[in-house]
């Protein structure tokens, strides 16, 4: 079953992609959530007319996107938690407080759009992170995480 996104689901697509998808779960799940709707002729038709008309203010969005993306170059990003004598945490670091320290430094970025790599952090030492800003605009972000004093 080919279907049209109207919103971004995760891994499957971005929204107004044309996916194809099990009948189970495009009938069952993506179409009466809204998420999608069928791909026929006319929707094609309007899909690529919609296309047409946002792809001069997606370049403006993508350039929004590439500023905010170059104001996390050289920073230095150090989050203070709890932590043993050994180095590991009371607790753990998840993109959520990623996204606290990163809106601290003047870049918004939801915690949706943040992956630490190897899932939540629990103990101290330095990582890395892929932050989208766009779903052309993907950084690799390098962060610490240090005891809390």
């Amino acid at each position: 079953m080919e279907v049209i996104l109207k919103k971004d689901v995760d891994n499957l697509g971005f929204a107004d992609d044309i996916v194809t998808v099990k009948n189970g779960y495009g009938r069952n799940y993506l179409l009466p959530r809204g998420y999608a709707v069928l791909s026929t002729p006319s929707t094609r038709k309007q899909r690529e007319e919609m296309l047409k008309q946002r792809a001069y203010k997606e370049a403006k969005v993508i350039e929004e996107a590439k500023n905010n993306a170059k104001k996390l170059e050289g920073l230095d990003l150090k989050i203070a938690a709890k932590a043993q004598n050994d180095g590991k945490l009371f607790g753990s670091v998840s993109p959520a407080d990623l996204s606290k320290e990163l809106a601290k430094h003047d870049s918004e970025i939801d915690e949706k759009y943040i992956t630490i790599l190897g899932g939540n952090i629990k103990r101290t030492g330095q990582y890395d992170a892929t932050l989208r800003f766009h779903r052309e605009v993907i950084e690799d972000f390098t962060f610490e995480v240090v005891a809390e004093v």
